[in-house]
């Protein structure tokens, strides 16, 4: 077990040789503080380092079923991960040039990779893991949108699920794409509308749809105010019985324009100019 757990000379080191390459002064000062930045944010790193040393220091060890190797082990694979995302972004740094080192040096995206790396932390699947860096390192070599709608978007990867970024995938891939649509491409066959499953797709819906990412298309003016629809005429008749399906197949949805800029901070591996937007 002592064998597995580096010491935090060791740990600083490995990170040093593998992300600082490059002009070692200005360089390292910004590898250095963007690595601070990340680990500083997570609790447990530093209580790690100090459990190892501690681990390793004794002098009759104890056996890898104890509750202390047992976290040890634990947070040792943690840490490997987040090693290996720290080196995975900073790497894409290289390919954003020089012209992003005063911002990565700038007090305010370093408090936005502080509040990247908490939800990273607390992420459950690598698919978020993967997101939280994809706006890291999207936030520091591009300004399409402000930090604090920066901010935004770090919390909405706290609070939503994958099956969210799903309907969110879907629904930017297929514009106008209705209800029926998504879950058809998503999940296949229906179900019954009184179901676990349809009622989380409500959820799901309506979650995005107040939050802000997704709206049904509508009509816009030169100025781009929203048309009002035209009232529908009712056609005389007996009233609907049912309430509206929960796959209802008429209503088209798309990403509002908040909702694009998520997507290409988190979804999309290199930031582009969105269309008709400057830097």
């Amino acid at each position: 077990m002592s064998q597995l757990i580096p010491s935090e000379s060791e740990i600083v080191e490995r990170l040093r040789q593998e992300l600082a390459k490059a002009e070692p002064s200005r360089r390292k000062r910004i590898v250095d503080k963007f690595v601070l930045a990340a680990l500083g944010s997570i609790p447990w790193v530093g209580g790690f380092i100090s459990a190892a040393a501690a681990y390793r220091s004794e002098e009759n060890q104890l056996n890898k079923d104890s509750l202390q190797g047992q976290w040890l082990e634990e947070h040792q694979a943690k840490l490997e991960a987040l090693h290996a995302t720290i080196g995975e972004v900073t790497s894409r740094f290289e390919g954003l040039g020089d012209q992003i080192q005063d911002r990565i040096e700038n007090p305010e995206y370093l408090a936005l990779v502080r509040q990247a790396f908490r939800v990273w932390d607390e992420a459950e699947t690598e698919e978020k893991r993967r997101y939280v860096g994809n706006v890291v390192v999207n936030a520091a070599g591009t300004r399409v949108c402000s930090d604090d709608v920066v901010r935004l978007f770090i919390g909405w990867l706290s609070i939503y699920h994958e099956s969210h970024f799903a309907v969110i995938r879907e629904i930017y891939q297929y514009p106008g794409a209705t209800r029926y649509d998504v879950w058809t491409q998503l999940y296949g066959e229906l179900v019954r509308e009184d179901s676990a499953e349809a009622d989380l797709y409500r959820l799901l819906i309506r979650d995005l749809s107040t939050g802000g990412v997704i709206r049904q298309a509508r009509d816009v003016d030169q100025l781009g105010r929203f048309m009002r629809k035209r009232p529908e005429r009712r056609v005389k008749g007996a009233a609907p019985t049912t309430m509206e399906s929960a796959f209802e197949g008429t209503k088209n949805y798309v990403l509002t324009e908040l909702g694009k800029q998520f997507v290409h901070y988190t979804m999309n591996e290199v930031v582009g100019r969105l269309e008709g937007q400057e830097r």
